[in-house]
């Protein structure tokens, strides 16, 4: 029996822009317009933090203010254990999202106060930017008083210059001021995954081209083309539309692709309804391209390695030593003992 599947998850998956990957998720985005709750990359994707620990976050980010997240409040709310509530709730206090702290009230009573935070790293990092970001206070440093001159004789004052005279280097100004460091700016907590739908869209990746494109071939992709709308009527093609998807068909047939496959693969679950019927034609056709069949070469196994003669061991019959020869007997010390002897004899 075959799995069941959810058309209108594979309809959705067809008007997926660009190409899609090969393996891993693909993921179909639907904005949400009510009822949602934004999370961080750096919580969903924490390398410190369990799955679990993860979920809980979620759960209780997602809660309205003032509701109880104890772990017997949690545990009556949601299926898992106290245990392994309390096991996450550990963890989300180490890492900083979640803090437990006891606080007198006015009226003397004692409470424990939960306090969750969705960027830790962002409140401390804020933190070590406050006291930078205050400029240093400015002082005025006041020049002395320069001492009286003595009164001049009467000169006629001189002739006005064209243009201003600029004040002398040595000039000590009223006063002094140190400009305060600019801060640095601060790092991004997370890299965005998703673009955002201001983004420009890439261009479209070309149709396939065939390497030769012969009358016969380009007969037979457009006979293919025109007769789709007998099995399926919504691929109903205009001539226009027909010679402009042509060769990309002619390319899948220098693939050994059989027409009926081709056929197949382009009608196989359209969207409803189907408004465009050329752009689905020319997204699969240049998404769903097969490779090239192998070769017999290529198939063919590779040569195997000449095996290398290995010497075995043998035991001494002399000392019971292990050796390599190709044959039984002596070791080297052996031999060079019983060597002498045999000449004495």
């Amino acid at each position: 029996m075959d799995t069941q599947q959810n058309t209108a998850l594979l309809r959705a998956l067809a008007e997926v822009p660009g190409p899609l990957p090969t393996s891993g998720v693909i993921h179909i985005v639907i904005r949400h317009t009510d009822r949602f709750t934004v999370v961080g990359n750096d919580l969903a994707q924490h390398p410190g933090l369990s799955t679990t620990a993860v979920g809980f976050a979620v759960r209780i980010q997602s809660l309205p203010q003032g509701t109880e997240v104890g772990i017997k409040a949690l545990a009556a709310r949601f299926p898992e254990g106290e245990k392994l509530i309390a096991a996450a709730l550990r963890e989300l206090e180490a890492h900083g999202y979640l803090q437990r702290a006891r606080t007198r009230l006015p009226n003397g009573r004692i409470v424990t106060r939960t306090v969750f935070c969705n960027q830790p790293a962002a409140l401390s990092r804020s933190r070590a930017v406050i006291p930078q970001q205050l400029p240093p206070p400015v002082r005025e440093v006041l020049a002395p008083a320069p001492p009286p001159d003595p009164v001049p004789d009467p000169v006629p004052p001189p002739t006005p210059a064209p243009e201003s005279v600029a004040p002398s280097p040595t000039t000590t100004p009223p006063y002094a001021t140190t400009p305060p460091p600019e801060p640095e700016p601060a790092a991004p907590l997370f890299v965005r995954l998703v673009p955002p739908a201001t983004a420009p869209k890439p261009p479209p990746r070309p149709l396939p081209q065939p390497r030769e494109l012969t009358p016969d071939l380009h007969r037979t992709a457009t006979a293919l083309l025109a007769d789709l709308r007998r099995h399926a009527p919504e691929f109903t093609l205009s001539e226009g539309n027909i010679q402009q998807l042509a060769p990309a068909v002619v390319a899948w047939l220098e693939r050994d692709a059989h027409p009926d496959t081709i056929r197949r693969t382009l009608t196989t679950d359209p969207p409803q309804p189907l408004r465009h019927p050329a752009k689905l034609l020319r997204h699969r056709l240049t998404a769903l391209l097969p490779p090239p069949l192998p070769g017999a070469q290529d198939l063919a196994a590779p040569p195997t390695r000449p095996r290398v003669a290995v010497t075995p061991f043998q035991t001494c019959d002399g000392c019971e030593r292990a050796f390599r020869a190709p044959t039984p007997g002596h070791c080297r010390d052996c031999r060079t003992e019983h060597r002498p002897t045999q000449a004495a004899a």
